[in-house]
């Protein structure tokens, strides 16, 4: 069978997503990641309005640090890395759905020691366009615990600190920037 660059032709009944060209699953891989900002979007307001911010935060707080042990967990199982140091932590963090539509930089320092600059993510642009209410930008509560939640699950001795958290003075501002270092 000829690999496929969309499905706009004619139905398969035993189509699998490997029929697909590897650019197109690459593709594909970014789109699922956008599903699931979606979920996360939509699902954060909806709890907002029931139960309002305050409890839409501790909601959402809870919620990731529970989710991010899993997904740090069922990553390094599916794609088999081995290991507790900053580099098994770095590879984990690559391949963390979020971070297919964040544009970043990771500069490694030393075996110990690194650097994730993010240039652009959709989380904080739509919390801008929106103009959130003061107090509810979750990048302020929620990224860190995610970061530092992450890191630990890989090991407890990796020292996480944001060096630049939003707000951002301009959109030409980086994101955010987080330093990592493991003795």
């Amino acid at each position: 069978m000829v690999r496929l660059k969309d499905y706009s032709g004619d139905f398969f009944p035993d189509f699998k997503l490997e029929d697909f060209e590897h650019s197109t699953l690459a593709d594909a891989s970014k789109f699922y990641s956008r599903l699931l900002y979606g979920l996360d979007g939509i699902w954060y307001r909806r709890i907002r309005e029931m139960i309002g911010d305050e409890g839409g935060l501790a909601c959402d707080v809870a919620t990731w640090d529970d989710f991010i042990k899993y997904e740090v967990t069922m990553i390094k199982r599916h794609f088999k890395i081995r290991g507790n140091d900053l580099s098994s932590f770095l590879k984990v963090t690559q391949l963390c759905p979020w971070f297919q539509l964040i544009d970043s930089t990771v500069e490694v320092q030393s075996e110990g020691e690194a650097t994730l600059t993010v240039k652009s993510c959709p989380i904080l642009e739509s919390q801008e366009i929106k103009a959130i209410s003061e107090g509810s930008n979750t990048c302020e509560f929620v990224c860190p615990r995610i970061t530092i939640g992450a890191a630990h699950v890989i090991n407890p001795g990796i020292k996480v600190s944001a060096t630049k958290l939003p707000p951002r003075n301009s959109r030409e501002d980086i994101c955010c920037q987080w330093k990592f270092q493991l003795e």
